[in-house]
């Protein structure tokens, strides 16, 4: 060693330094990377995504190249400080603990925490360029890395542990999936995150919840006198109206209004007429799954259905519309009053329609009412009260206050609901 130069040994030391860091940072990326984004890189022909990709299919025996490659750095890193001490001062022990100690900080800085830093917070930049020093490196070292695998190997099943047990593909939950759309406002915008958040939810959502229940319901009655008939038909905001007979419970078919339109231009308006046109009614299931019934729709070729009971009891009238808004939102077309959403004043109060879903009011308003009930605002209320709802009566629901502002044929027309005390 004396015919090296002290500053020939400190130029060895840096580099070694150097390429240790390499393999912090390699190290570091390889784990950090976004395994999706480099199946996307590498189905588009990415080959550095390809190769990182083959390499965290393997990664015990990536991982066995970048810690041998980094610990043998060190080692001789270390080594070569006690060379260069020697040199400068003999044998000294106080100047081999002080080498120790600045070899120690100069791994920790230049070999470890610097290069980590960088992997992680570049992860998906550096990838494939650490992909293609690596692989070279690890075809070399194939022998001595399956040879140290083979023991840790052991190890580990000495420890009851299975390597690979979870290996593979990630796969997210739905749980976690939610996660990511919610977190990825800076690249989704907000209409179409909500409508993904909205698609979780499909699977935990039913008729029941999306229906127009039985006393909302527009319907005609076959029994009513023509002129009747006609007025209401007029007025109509629906193309499809459920038709019944003598009672709304009595349903004898679904009146597709086009389809009336010819007779009456012809002056055949009449009962029969009326009769001749209708639709056979599609009755569903009480607590079917909206997706399920989407899909009845699309495979029936049907556009509305009556939502009944075990006992065949009319609970409701479910339509493509109301499954579609479930996802995209509510449409801005339908009869007045109902597109418009409820929202806190500035005395934080808010007028609501007691036909609202309980599920439209949580999302509007922001609360927290059970849904595991009654589905409606109106139904919730008489539920809790037990009774004939009147004007003016207030009450306390899930920690909401609201008070009864009119009610209609024993029902619940307009509700004031109170915002909620925020609590720590």
């Amino acid at each position: 060693m004396d015919e090296i130069p002290v500053s020939a040994l400190s130029l060895v030391l840096l580099l070694l330094l150097i390429v240790s860091g390499f393999f912090s940072l390699a190290e570091t990326s390889m784990m950090a990377a976004n395994r999706y984004r480099l199946r996307h890189m590498a189905a588009q022909g990415n080959r550095g995504a390809k190769l990182a990709l083959d390499l965290l299919g393997k990664t015990d025996k990536m991982l066995g190249v970048v810690l041998l490659g980094n610990n043998l750095l060190n080692a001789a890193a270390a080594t070569l400080v006690s060379v260069i001490a020697i040199e400068l001062f003999g044998e000294e022990q106080w100047a081999l603990g002080i080498g120790t100690l600045l070899v120690t900080f100069a791994i920790l800085v230049i070999s470890e925490i610097t290069p980590k830093i960088v992997g992680a917070t570049h992860a998906d930049r550096l990838v494939g360029v650490v992909a293609f020093l690596l692989w070279p490196l690890l075809r070399m070292a194939y022998p001595v890395v399956w040879f140290v695998n083979l023991f840790a190997q052991g190890l580990l099943w000495l420890l009851r542990l299975r390597p690979g047990a979870d290996s593979g593909s990630p796969r997210l939950t739905q749980e976690e999936l939610r996660s990511v759309v919610l977190e990825s406002s800076h690249l989704v915008p907000t209409q179409h995150r909500a409508i993904l958040i909205n698609l979780f939810d499909l699977e935990h959502i039913t008729v029941d919840d999306v229906m127009t229940p039985r006393g909302e319901i527009e319907a005609i009655d076959i029994e009513a006198p023509l002129e009747d008939i006609r007025s209401q038909l007029a007025t109509s905001f629906h193309t499809r109206v459920p038709v019944f007979a003598g009672e709304p419970g009595n349903v004898v078919g679904i009146l597709h209004q086009r389809r009336l339109l010819s007779s009456a231009l012809a002056g055949e308006f009449s009962h029969e007429a009326l009769r001749s046109e209708l639709a056979e009614p599609y009755f569903v299931p009480s607590g079917t799954g909206i997706y399920a019934q989407l899909q009845f729709f699309r495979d029936n070729r049907q556009r509305t259905g009556l939502v009944v009971d075990e006992y065949g009891e009319l609970l409701g009238l479910v339509t493509v519309e109301d499954i579609v808004e479930e996802i995209v939102g509510k449409f801005t077309t339908g009869m007045p009053g109902n597109a418009a959403a409820a929202s806190w004043d500035e005395d934080g109060a808010a007028m609501v329609d007691g036909s609202h879903s309980l599920r439209e009011v949580n999302r509007v308003l922001g609360l927290l009412l059970p849904l595991d009930g009654p589905k409606t605002l109106n139904g919730l209320i008489i539920e809790h009260l037990q009774d004939i709802p009147e004007v003016g009566v207030g009450l306390r629901i899930a920690g909401v206050a609201m008070e009864i502002v009119q009610t209609e044929d024993r029902r619940i027309k307009t509700v004031k609901l109170y915002r909620p005390a925020a609590t720590d």
